[in-house]
C-alpha cells in the first residue's frame, strides 16, 4: 500500500523539478557591461619588457565574471589633454554605450610643469569636465579618480602628498558636477604608510641589480607598481566602485563570499 504513495511523492517532485527548470530557462542572461580605463602609466598595461612593473588597470581586470569586459586605453605618460590629442579618447567615446562606465585617473603628468604632457590647473578641470560630458552624453557613466600616491615619505617617515592641488581639483570637480569619486591619492597613501618607509618598497618597482633580467641594473621606481602593489591599489577600486554601484556587485568574482580589500 505504501508504494503509491511514494509513487505520487516521487512524481510530485519531478513535476516540480521541471517547473522549476523551465522557469530558470526563462531568466534573461546578464547584459554585458564594459568599464573603459582613462589614464597614465599608473594604470596602464605594460609590455613584457616593462615586467615586473605593473599598472593597477590590469590587475582590475581580473575581478569580474564573463559578463564584464574591460577596456584599458590608458597609456604610459599621458595626461588629461595628451590622453585627447593622441586620439585615446575618442577611441573610449566611439565605443560607450548606455550603462557603461569609464573609470577617469589622470595627474602624475598634468602638474610636472617641465613635462610636455603639462596642463594648467585650469586646462585639468576642463579637461575632467570634457570627459565627463561627453561620457554622460552617451547615458554612460563616469567616475573620477584621483592620482595614486607617489613612495614619498619625509625625514619623520610621514608619506608626502605629492598631488595635492591636482587631486583637491579632482574632489572638486566630482562635486561640481555630482559625479562619482574614487579618493585613491587618499586611500593609497594611508596604505602605503601603513607599510611603512622600508615596507613600502615592496609594492613598488623595487629591483635589486641581477634581480630581474628586465632591469640588469636593479630599479628604484616609487611611482609604478609592481604585480603585489598593483593588486592592492586596483583592490581599493573595486571595494570603493562596489560601494558607489552596488549594482556591479553580482558581476564580481567572489562577490558572494563578500571580496573587499
Amino acid at each position: 500500500m505504501k508504494k503509491p504513495r511514494q509513487s505520487k511523492i516521487y512524481r510530485f517532485s519531478l513535476a516540480i523539478m521541471m517547473l522549476g527548470g523551465i522557469a530558470l530557462s526563462f531568466i534573461p542572461p546578464k547584459k554585458k557591461l564594459t568599464i573603459f580605463l582613462a589614464g597614465d602609466s599608473t594604470m596602464a598595461d605594460k609590455k613584457v619588457s616593462a615586467y615586473p612593473e605593473t599598472g593597477w588597470g590590469t590587475s582590475f581586470k581580473n575581478f569580474f565574471d564573463s559578463t564584464v569586459v574591460v577596456v584599458n586605453k590608458a597609456q604610459n605618460g599621458r595626461s588629461t589633454r595628451t590622453f585627447i590629442t593622441d586620439g585615446l579618447w575618442k577611441q573610449i567615446a566611439d565605443n560607450l554605450n548606455a550603462e557603461d562606465y569609464v573609470l577617469i585617473q589622470f595627474g602624475h603628468n598634468d602638474e610636472v610643469p617641465t613635462k610636455k604632457s603639462a596642463t594648467t590647473e585650469t586646462e585639468f578641470k576642463n579637461n575632467l569636465i570634457f570627459y565627463i560630458d561627453q561620457t554622460r552624453s552617451r547615458n554612460a557613466i563616469p567616475v573620477l579618480i584621483t592620482p595614486v600616491t607617489r613612495r614619498s615619505f619625509d625625514s619623520t617617515g610621514t608619506v608626502t602628498d605629492t598631488h595635492a592641488r591636482y587631486a583637491r581639483i579632482v574632489r572638486d570637480v566630482a562635486t561640481e558636477k555630482r559625479v562619482q569619486l574614487i579618493d585613491l591619492d587618499q586611500e593609497s597613501t594611508g596604505l602605503v604608510q601603513r607599510f611603512g618607509p622600508e615596507q613600502s618598497k615592496l609594492l613598488y618597482n623595487h629591483l635589486q641589480p641581477g634581480e630581474n633580467p628586465n632591469y640588469p641594473d636593479g630599479k628604484k621606481d616609487d611611482t609604478h607598481f609592481n604585480e603585489l602593489g598593483a593588486r592592492k591599489m586596483a583592490e581599493i577600486v573595486l571595494a570603493d566602485l562596489r560601494r558607489l554601484s552596488p549594482e556591479i556587485n553580482s558581476r564580481v568574482i567572489g562577490s558572494d563570499r563578500g571580496l573587499t580589500r
